[in-house]
């Protein structure tokens, strides 16, 4: 089996009340994006870098900002539609932001309230898809 990470985070673990509703919207609004969840019991959920858990009376839910790479200007479109057609509220619809030339991207609230975003930078290479470990 091959695993994928970053070079920066290892991983991103979330917490959900119900897991179930956060299993669903992230099904939804990560197809587009070409993300798929990988494993899944009653307990978790997981996709590459994204660990989701539930939530308990010791463990509350979590309350972040996640950015999600899209390929272009109609991903982040389709990843807006599709993450409110799964459960999540609107906290921005797509467009161009202030953060530097180019920044295009759109951001919903998942159904605990993280701040879910897809980003486009515009035009560049990339050096790899993403960094591989296949264990010993």
């Amino acid at each position: 089996m091959t695993f994928h990470r970053g070079r920066l985070i290892d991983h991103v673990h979330l917490r959900a009340k119900d897991l179930a509703a956060s299993k669903r919207f992230y099904e939804g609004a990560l197809a587009v994006l070409d993300l798929e969840i990988q494993a899944s019991n009653d307990e978790f959920f997981y996709l590459d870098e994204l660990f989701i858990s539930t939530a308990d009376a010791e463990t509350p839910p979590t309350h972040v900002h996640l950015a999600f790479q899209a390929k272009d200007r109609a991903t982040v479109d389709a990843f807006y539609k599709a993450a409110l057609a799964a459960g999540g509220k609107d906290n921005g619809g797509p467009g161009e932001r202030f953060y530097h030339p180019g920044y295009y991207a759109a951001f919903v609230f998942d159904p605990d309230g993280n701040n879910i975003e897809a980003v486009y930078h515009g035009p560049s290479t990339r050096s790899a898809e993403s960094v591989q470990f296949d264990p010993a």
